[in-house]
């Protein structure tokens, strides 16, 4: 497995200058987008208060205006996720019962990866017994690097068992993957082991997602998809924030999989700053008049 970068740099050149969506059609497709957020809390002065907020943001993702003024006032809108710490599951769940909103929790020596595989896996059985829906694992980088593939398979099958039926989304860290081909073949590994989803970064690294590694790991799940007929998700995340961010990857996601990958079961953002530029987005294509940002807080 190989990856041509200047080809691949060359195709994601492209899609934000061939494809534009304006007025109503923007508007539609940054809904969508939206119900594809996993709305993100991962600092160290995290409070239960805090991530209730979130979660009230989560279940209600636009004001009530702006539901209003799109017409969507009988339209369950919600984000795709909320993700916390383990330590925070159980305040999150309790304030999504009832949403529909699932829960997500980072685990496995998040983000680094480097606590021993017994603590890595202890982590995981207890954001699930919190009722974490979704598990988001890190990878051993180091497996990559030094092309240990079969170890890195068998440590995502663990991961993968531990989960028991919640989801689980493989955290590469792309950034320090150093190829792209290590980034296709970590993706394609990360499948056969059983992720559900494989996701970008951790949002830690000095480079999270980039168009040229999400093309490469959009292309491998199309390609697994090809060769196994399983189905798997996708999920860019760290330094996406405004509403063109969104759109850009919208459009990876409808040319390389099609429509049904433009959906949360199987497309994802990582990211809490992009709601609100979102929203100040929609606002301005109501009113003609952009908002300050401090209008659009998360939590």
């Amino acid at each position: 497995m190989s990856v041509n970068l200047s080809a691949t740099e060359r195709r994601v050149a492209t899609l934000a200058t061939r494809r534009t969506v304006k007025k109503a059609w923007q508007a539609a497709w940054l809904v969508r987008a939206i119900e594809c957020i996993d709305l993100t809390t991962l600092a160290g002065d995290d409070t239960p208060g805090k991530v209730e907020r979130l979660c009230a943001k989560a279940r209600n993702p636009l004001r009530a205006d702006l539901v209003k003024a799109l017409g969507l006032e009988d339209y369950r809108l919600a984000t795709g996720a909320v993700c916390v710490y383990p330590m925070m599951v159980a305040t999150a769940v309790r304030a999504l019962e009832g949403s529909g909103v699932p829960v997500a929790s980072v685990a496995t020596g998040f983000p680094a990866g480097l606590t021993p595989m017994k603590d890595r896996l202890a982590e995981i059985r207890y954001a699930v017994g919190q009722g974490a829906d979704e598990i988001d694992i890190v990878i051993s980088r180091r497996h990559v690097l030094t092309g240990n593939w079969t170890a890195l398979y068998d440590e995502v099958r663990e991961m993968r068992e531990a989960c028991g039926e919640a989801h689980m989304k493989a955290i590469l860290a792309t950034g320090e993957l150093k190829t792209l081909s290590n980034v296709y073949k970590a993706s394609m590994v990360s499948m056969m082991a059983g992720a559900d989803f494989v996701k970008t970064s951790t949002g830690m690294e000095a480079v999270n997602a980039t168009l040229p590694v999400s093309l490469t790991m959009v292309r491998s799940v199309r390609d697994y998809l090809d060769v196994t007929g399983q189905v798997c998700g996708f999920k860019p995340a760290g330094g996406i924030r405004t509403t063109k961010d969104a759109i850009s990857w919208l459009i990876l996601m409808k040319e390389e999989l099609g429509p049904d990958w433009l959906k949360p079961d199987l497309f994802r953002f990582g990211a809490s700053a992009l709601l609100g530029d979102i929203e100040r987005q929609i606002e301005h294509n109501l009113t003609g008049r952009y908002s300050s940002a401090d209008r659009h807080g998360m939590a």
